[in-house]
């Protein structure tokens, strides 16, 4: 028998009438040695529960492979949730958008499950895996439900233990994610059902839909507890959840109390008052909530994901989300403004409220060594036309894709289909223009300096859609490419995911003071006693930032965010190490730690 129960107004856990006072908390996205600090201060906050999504795309790399360690060590995560008296509501999706590359559906769903071509250099065309685009992704189509119980087989039983039937913290879990938001498969949420109850999953199973239109009717099974997904408009959404499910605990499920910014737009907040009163609404109304969300934390590496509804648009680094916990951990204005409201309705915990945390000294970073990004390339894969990156089995970073002109003079270069998502376009080194999947770029005017200049095209992926059908589009060059009309083949494709520092680059002191060609660019910076600090790269243009290692993520000047979230764990004392791949340029050597996160002017 599940732990948490329902009676026709509300929830009962062991029994005792119980209120699901939550906030969304992503392990994934904070850094594992501050997973402890941040559920403290949940339940400081007057929370009662905490809840993450699961995200199958890095816990699955790889079909039949499972990773369980480091930053997705989700057992780890819910052991200290137990311990700091936390419950859990686990969201494994498959599905989970949350602004994540691809919505957390791995990339190599949409390809064969041998993805990898042969890298040795070879003039004869390399053999490349069919595609599987006809895949229904999130419905019933066998190819999908299969592969998702091949995860699950391996995903649930490390987690059985943590369940709440077992004495664990897991109170309830989610069935898909905003199904009616997407489609009508009633079909495939009958198997989602079936596969976590077949699999050992004996707590409260709960579905969540936004209430407005036909979500709640198309997203919500029979016997599962319906939820709903709203910021406002409380009454009215309550009432539109009540008129879908006649009996049983009214809750939301994810209470939107800020919101996510793209690049090249605005840093959106929510004021803390209009948050803060609909938050009173709901627990007024004896509803249960879900924060969504109460720390947001970093799309730290590449793991950010991107919306397309009338144009492609990719998400920042920072998820702080205007949260009550900010991006470092520190309480922000809606964390005091929220207990007030909290303590309203129940009793909250009497420690105090912890300060925010303290931050390193401000410090400068003098980039001292540099390495050309195209100097230092794997072995590349031969193909007639370009390799799209799923063709290569790469889920995230970046593609070079190298040929020839056999002609000189003016042109245009077409490619076709587009280019995913972001492409630097070089003649024999000489950067030649850029190319934008935002701006539907397919075609670009150039000046062949020779015959049989070398073209490249280094093309950056920005971020898999998390939302809506265009899930599972494909990333690199999309079709083939010509120049004034005649095709351009022979294509050598160097794979570049870069999710590390190559360790076999050799800096050396840069011959002129600034570049136009990609590079690494390296610097070292002494702590006496490691700190929360941000990074400010003022003078640099757009990359990726890592620090010990540790990959903090993408930076670019369109902003708004304008300084990248460095944890306290990623410092050492001592000597530190920062790295930064710049694909334009900078107009300065230096780098600085400053102790005040720049996320852009913020727009309500």
């Amino acid at each position: 028998m599940p732990a948490l129960t329902t009676t026709t107004d509300g929830f009962l856990l062991h029994g005792e009438p119980f209120r699901i006072l939550s906030g969304a908390l992503h392990y994934f996205r904070v850094h594992p040695d501050q997973w402890t600090d941040r559920l403290h201060k949940a339940r400081l906050m007057g929370l009662n529960t905490v809840e993450t999504y699961i995200p199958w795309n890095l816990h699955q790399p790889e079909p039949g492979t499972l990773v369980l360690d480091g930053l997705l060590d989700l057992p780890r995560f819910l052991r200290l949730a137990a311990a700091e008296g936390l419950h859990v509501l686990l969201r494994p999706g498959p599905f989970i958008c949350a602004e994540w590359d691809g919505g957390g559906l791995p990339h190599w769903l949409t390809t064969t499950t041998n993805t990898t071509p042969t890298t040795t250099p070879t003039a004869t065309p390399t053999p490349t895996p069919t595609p599987t685009p006809d895949i229904r992704l999130r419905t019933s189509d066998p190819r999908f439900t299969d592969v998702i119980d091949r995860y699950l087989d391996l995903l649930l039983p490390p987690l059985l233990s943590y369940m709440a039937a077992s004495g664990g913290p897991v109170i309830a879990v989610q069935v898909e994610n905003e199904y009616g938001a997407y489609g009508d498969d009633a079909a495939y949420l009958k198997h989602i059902e079936h596969a976590l109850r077949s699999r050992g999953i004996e707590e409260l199973l709960f579905t969540c839909d936004q209430t407005d239109g036909d979500h709640l009717k198309n997203g919500t099974l029979p016997g599962v507890l319906a939820t709903g997904t709203f910021g406002s408009r409380v009454d009215e959404s309550l009432a539109r959840l009540r008129e879908a499910q006649p009996e049983g605990p009214l809750m939301c499920s994810e209470f939107w109390i800020g919101w996510f910014d793209h690049w090249g737009g605005p840093h959106h907040g929510r004021d803390t008052a209009d948050a803060a009163a609909d938050l009173d609404r709901l627990l007024s109304a004896g509803a249960s909530v879900n924060i969504y969300m109460f720390h947001g934390g970093t799309n730290f590496g590449y793991t950010n994901g991107a919306n397309h509804h009338h144009a492609y648009a990719p998400t920042v680094t920072s998820y702080d989300y205007d949260a009550p916990l900010t991006e470092s951990g520190d309480p922000g204005p809606k964390y005091h403004a929220f207990r007030e409201v909290i303590a309203r309705h129940t009793t909250l915990p009497t420690e105090p409220v912890p300060a925010p945390a303290p931050k390193l000294p401000l410090t400068t970073v003098r980039l001292t060594g540099r390495a050309p990004l195209l100097s230092h390339l794997a072995p590349p894969v031969r193909s007639t036309d370009p390799l799209t990156a799923d063709e290569l089995g790469q889920r995230a970073g970046y593609v070079l894709y190298r040929t020839t002109v056999p002609v000189k003079g003016a042109g245009l270069l077409h490619f076709t289909g587009g280019v995913g998502d972001r492409a630097q376009v070089f003649l024999d080194g000489a950067p030649a223009g850029v190319l934008e999947r935002e701006r539907y770029d397919e075609t670009l005017p150039v000046h062949v300096p020779r015959a049989g200049a070398v073209l490249d095209v280094l093309v950056e992926n920005m971020g898999r859609v998390n939302y809506g059908p265009r899930i599972g589009v494909p990333k690199g060059l999309l079709g083939p490419v010509t120049f004034d009309g005649a095709p351009l083949q022979g294509w050598d494709t160097h794979p570049l995911p870069l999710d590390d520092v190559p360790n076999t680059i050799e800096f050396t002191p840069p011959t002129t003071p600034t570049s136009a060609e990609p590079a690494f660019h390296h610097g070292t910076f002494d702590v006496s006693t490691p700190a929360d600090t941000f990074l400010s790269l003022p003078g640099w243009t757009k990359g990726q930032a890592w620090i010990n290692g540790f990959h903090l993520g993408r930076y670019w000047n369109r902003g708004p965010q304008r300084t990248l979230y460095v944890p306290a764990p990623v410092l050492r004392p001592g000597t530190n190490d920062l790295v930064l791949l710049e694909l334009h340029g900078t107009t300065t050597p230096e780098a600085h730690l400053t102790d005040t996160p720049d996320l852009g002017p913020e727009q309500h």
